[in-house]
């Protein structure tokens, strides 16, 4: 089967997204997601400068400007909205893309928008079980029968929400996080899980922290979820991984890629092979990537590949000279 590919849009005007959205979709891209933040924060709290815009709002605009992509979230923060408020969202996006949304879900974890908003912020344990409630309220009130719900964080009573979603029985539901109480909750609810580092008990992107993503603590997530979904009861391979590069970069020799490594080698306290084979970059000549994705495939079971994106140029590349060939 051929690795989909996503491409994850942030800080867009409304008329280069469309243009964006439409190339995306004539490139073969199989999703378009929107992150969900109300600043952008890179590593180390670094606050980037550009626009945060509403990510529904998006999904709207490219919604209507595609016809065949498939539009959503990584991810939507649980804490921005109530399950229902979410739900109806949702909902209205699949009818309004007829039937094209993915459903991306998660606990919140930048704590410098939470502080500078006055959002109360829980610890991440309660965030954990705030997700798993979200959830069930989600795919109740997407259900065909009145919803009633008594948790611990939210109580439903015979609630119904029109519009439904036109998939049925709900949309993919799509969760991101890395940590093992959020790889807990995939096993119970994903159809996708996107697999990135651990940062919600620290509330922002630690370059260390993020460097402990490598290649066996990808693997060893992989197995961790699929064990707890036969645990359940669960078809363990019905969870299908994605992978997000926050960099790709697409070099013209060894030796480019090589020099690339190198420039994020220090940064990550991590030898260049070992950033070539990261979770977090995706760094070669179109070939050297055509290899890489092969074994992520193998090796982590990554049946979806995305990419943050910086431009048309690198999109392009992947799309034509990369993922037809994984």
């Amino acid at each position: 089967m051929t690795m989909e590919f996503g491409v994850q849009i942030g800080a867009l005007g409304w008329s280069e997204l469309r243009d964006v959205a439409q190339t995306a979709e004539a490139l073969g891209v199989h999703t378009i997601y929107f992150p969900d933040h109300l600043i952008h924060e890179g590593p180390e709290r670094n606050r980037m400068g550009l626009p945060a815009y509403d990510p529904m709002v998006q999904a709207a605009v490219t919604a209507e400007a595609t016809k065949r992509v498939r539009i959503g979230h990584l991810v939507l923060c649980n804490l921005f909205r109530h399950p229902t408020v979410t739900a109806r969202s949702l909902a209205t996006l699949d009818e309004l893309s007829g039937g094209r949304l993915v459903a991306g879900l998660g606990t919140g974890w930048t704590e410098t928008e939470f502080r500078m908003a006055g959002i109360p912020l829980p610890d991440i344990g309660t965030r954990l079980r705030m997700l798993d409630e979200a959830l069930i309220c989600l795919l109740g009130l997407w259900g065909r029968e009145p919803f009633t719900f008594e948790g611990e964080f939210y109580r439903l009573r015979d609630a119904e929400m029109l519009p439904r979603p036109v998939q049925r029985p709900h949309p993919p539901i799509v969760l991101g996080g890395g940590g093992r109480g959020l790889l807990r909750i995939a096993a119970r609810h994903a159809d996708v899980l996107n697999i990135i580092s651990d940062i919600g008990r620290d509330g922002y992107i630690s370059v260390p922290h993020a460097a402990k993503l490598v290649d066996d603590a990808f693997r060893a997530k992989v197995r961790f979820v699929r064990e707890e979904a036969a645990r359940l009861g669960r078809d363990p391979r019905a969870i299908r991984i994605s992978n997000v590069a926050f960099t790709a970069a697409i070099t013209d020799s060894p030796a480019a890629t090589r020099a690339t490594a190198e420039s994020f080698a220090g940064m990550f306290g991590l030898p260049p092979d070992a950033i070539v084979r990261s979770p977090l970059f995706l760094i070669g000549t179109p070939e050297e990537c055509v290899t890489e994705l092969r074994r992520r495939a193998r090796d982590w079971e990554v049946a979806e590949f995305v990419i943050s994106f910086t431009g048309v140029d690198t999109m392009r590349t992947l799309a034509e000279k990369v993922l037809p060939h994984v």
